[in-house]
């Protein structure tokens, strides 16, 4: 891969003194969807935090050619790298459209931010139908899209989303997928990190399957879903 908008080698990071990821290498392309799968507890989340400088860590990340090491996360997220966290974490007692110009809380082109506005509505029509609700009062569902274009609303170069199907309808979860692509299409690089391996590959052009905090087998998306170990560790066939 030439020139990766993100590229992270030797990465090892974790909490206090217990270890969690161990050696990370991955790379990104721009225009790429990335799925990053592993069951509870393989370290994917952790990963996403390190990336943010959420976490301290070890090794390198550089992101558009740039180090990560030094930077804070609001320093991180000025560079338009932007994570969707896992549990959605909106503003209850904010209305949703409220959450969706928190989302661009940094950018000072307040007429981008309001065709953007509107663009996150004809991405998801519901949220323009209960723009005036409190976030708390949505469905499991309608959180995880309020999320989502929250996170656009910051016009990022990479969007990070945290486990986007967990506890949601498929109806929904196809809707989200659906969505990623239509972003992609649209310039927007997506790493998704999801324990539900085999919508991440459905949508992904390349994937990454983590284990123990390591990873354990990289390449195309189609291949790793028909990969016989992967069948057998995540579908038990």
């Amino acid at each position: 891969m030439s020139d990766p908008l993100l590229k992270v080698a030797g990465l090892s990071a974790g909490y206090g003194d217990m270890a969690v990821l161990r050696d990370i290498k991955l790379e990104i392309a721009r225009g790429e969807i990335v799925a990053l799968v592993g069951s509870n507890g393989a370290g994917k989340t952790t990963l996403l935090r390190a990336l943010s400088r959420l976490i301290p860590s070890t090794g390198q990340i550089n992101f558009t050619g740039r180090a990560l090491d030094e930077l804070t996360p609001d320093e991180v997220f000025a560079l338009r790298l932007v994570q969707v966290p896992e549990g959605r974490q909106l503003f209850d007692q904010m209305s949703v459209e409220e959450n969706l110009l928190m989302g661009g809380y940094r950018r000072p082109d307040s007429a981008a931010v309001a065709a953007d506005l509107q663009r996150a509505y004809e991405l998801f029509p519901r949220l323009k139908e209960r723009r005036r609700q409190l976030a708390g009062s949505l469905s499991g569902g309608e959180q995880q899209m309020c999320a989502i274009a929250r996170g656009l609303m910051a016009a990022p170069e990479l969007l990070m989303v945290d486990e986007m199907s967990l506890g949601l309808a498929p109806v929904i979860v196809d809707l989200l997928l659906d969505t990623l692509v239509a972003i992609r299409k649209e310039g927007v690089t997506v790493l998704l990190v999801e324990q539900d391996v085999f919508s991440a590959f459905y949508v992904a052009d390349r994937g990454y399957v983590m284990e123990s905090g390591s990873i354990v087998r990289v390449g195309p998306a189609k291949e790793l879903a028909e990969d016989p170990e992967v069948k057998r560790a995540y579908l038990g066939i």
